[in-house]
């Protein structure tokens, strides 16, 4: 099968090449393994600063850069392979479901999750021109599906004419690889997203300071992972002076790889990241629990539907109220074997991947009945 979209010659056509076709040994070189290798390095560090116009025209589906790309695409699937399904992994790319209804009948089902993530830092003009893309394409999708409830709602109050077609599907992951069953002997919270603000590792930071300060906590470890930008070296370089009085006692994972990411989790006791905004799920908590590793995290956003009994939740989301919740957590052996327990239970009937694959398989099948029945009227 060969690669469509791909991100290295895509944005360098975007940049240069919009009038007339990046040459074909150009095209070949950026395409390679060595190259997408690289683009891939920084997949979990990246940023839509800069990449205002390639979001347009994902989302829009109407420049020329585009229509080429979505030509090839197009011309495989009618030649090589008719799919019984097309699934966009997200409505950053609903530009493509415009395209492949004009020239093709298959049914086509669009995750939708955390999209403003992404859009909401562009500039306010582009942001809202991708918001309104969205929505102009919905009708072009079949089907949608989506992490939480949480989100369902939030979206659905954004795009109301999608409503009755869209279906909550929890993130599933390869429990295999996370479990452990050891436990670390001495206590350690472990943050494991991108190292940023937002994100609440400043929150972690200090709360485990004033955790420290407590003064019977002094086997207590932090374990932060996940990447950051070259934007974040400034916050970071703060953090590591607020954790500078434990510093022997706060491990950094400054560098990532595949291989390290399902380690972190069985690595540490509970995991806590206490992001700042309103989000539709953190795979990471689907990661920790399949380690079984409960959650300290904010009563904010999904947390409450994701967590449920395999963790706690605190409020409001500052460090004073986060210290108090890992003291909760880490003096009550019972409460932490509790959390434990329903955290695999979740891990187990609801985030991971043979529940996902099971659950997705209806929305498929929903979504050619559907389209079976429109062809028929």
């Amino acid at each position: 099968t060969p690669l469509f979209f791909p991100a290295t010659s895509l944005y360098l056509s975007q940049k240069y090449f919009k009038k007339k076709s990046m040459p074909k040994w150009m095209e070949s070189i950026l395409n390679s393994d060595f190259f997408l290798h690289i683009a891939a390095s920084f997949s979990g560090t990246t940023s839509s600063e800069g990449l205002e116009e390639m979001t347009l025209s994902m989302i829009n589906g109407n420049d020329t850069v585009f229509n080429r790309q979505v030509h090839t695409l197009i011309e495989w699937i009618k030649e090589h392979e008719q799919p019984d399904i097309i699934y966009l992994s997200t409505s950053l790319l609903i530009g493509i479901a415009k395209a492949i209804k004009r020239e093709v009948n298959i049914p086509l089902i669009c995750s939708l999750q955390d999209e403003e993530i992404w859009i909401d830092c562009l500039n306010k003009k582009e942001a809202e021109a991708a918001w309104n893309g969205i929505g102009e394409n919905t009708g072009y999708v079949d089907h949608f599906t989506t992490t939480s409830e949480f989100y369902k709602q939030n979206i659905e109050k954004k795009f109301p004419q999608i409503k009755g077609k869209i279906d909550v599907i929890y993130p599933g992951v390869d429990t295999d690889k996370y479990v452990s069953g050891n436990y670390p002997q001495d206590p350690v919270i472990g943050f494991f997203y991108r190292m940023n603000e937002k994100n609440g590792l400043g929150i972690l930071a200090e709360a485990f300071v004033k955790l420290k300060k407590r003064g019977q906590f002094d086997s207590v470890r932090l374990r932060i992972g996940g990447g950051y930008t070259s934007t974040d070296k400034k916050f970071l370089k703060k953090v590591r002076k607020t954790l500078s009085p434990y510093k022997d006692k706060v491990d950094w994972c400054n560098t990532y790889s595949l291989s390290e990411h399902a380690q972190f989790y069985k690595e540490i006791t509970a995991i806590c990241v206490p992001i700042t905004f309103d989000e539709g799920v953190g795979l990471y908590l689907c990661e920790a629990f399949a380690a079984g590793c409960p959650a300290i995290e904010p009563a904010t956003g999904s947390f409450p539907e994701i967590v449920g009994d395999a963790g706690i939740l605190y409020t409001p989301n500052s460090s004073d109220a986060l210290a108090d919740a890992i003291e909760a957590l880490l003096t009550n052996d019972e409460l932490l074997n509790q959390c434990r327990t329903h955290a695999l239970q979740l891990s187990a009937t609801r985030y991971n991947k043979v529940v996902q694959a099971k659950e997705f398989i209806s929305v498929s099948l929903l979504s050619e009945q559907t389209i079976s029945t429109s062809i028929s009227v």
